[in-house]
């Protein structure tokens, strides 16, 4: 089956960014290092991140919000949302620098998803970075 991924989501000062890692694996195999996972759409208003077998996928419209593959839609209270195996890591990451420091959006996407990717096997330092102004 295949496994894990790591996207997230930071909304800070009217600047959305979103990030997504290379590594594609199925069971204990990196079949690919350099997946991109995250894209620009419909004219490059929107930025979707994919994980999953079901593709779970979150959708930036003027609201952050994640969109399952069942259907579930959710908005976090904070500007930060990730999804993936390596999720939970790049969420933590990026909730005590959203707190606790003035970094801009970009800054902080970045060093959270090399922390996720320091911590989670499925998670690479493979980064694709979309933004929105």
């Amino acid at each position: 089956m295949f496994q894990g991924t790591t996207i997230l989501a930071v909304r800070r000062n009217g600047k959305v960014v979103v990030a997504g890692d290379g590594q594609v694996s199925f069971g204990q195999t990196v079949l690919k290092h350099t997946a991109r996972k995250v894209r620009k759409l419909y004219h490059d208003r929107v930025i979707a991140g994919f994980a999953g077998a079901t593709a779970d996928a979150f959708t930036l419209f003027e609201n952050t919000l994640v969109i399952s593959g069942s259907g579930d839609v959710v908005e976090p209270d904070d500007g930060a949302i990730a999804i993936g195996s390596g999720g939970n890591y790049a969420l933590a990451a990026a909730r005590v620098l959203i707190k606790h420091t003035q970094m801009d959006a970009r800054a902080i996407v970045e060093e959270a998803m090399r922390t996720a990717a320091s911590i989670c096997v499925y998670t690479n330092e493979e980064l694709t970075f979309e933004e929105l102004p």
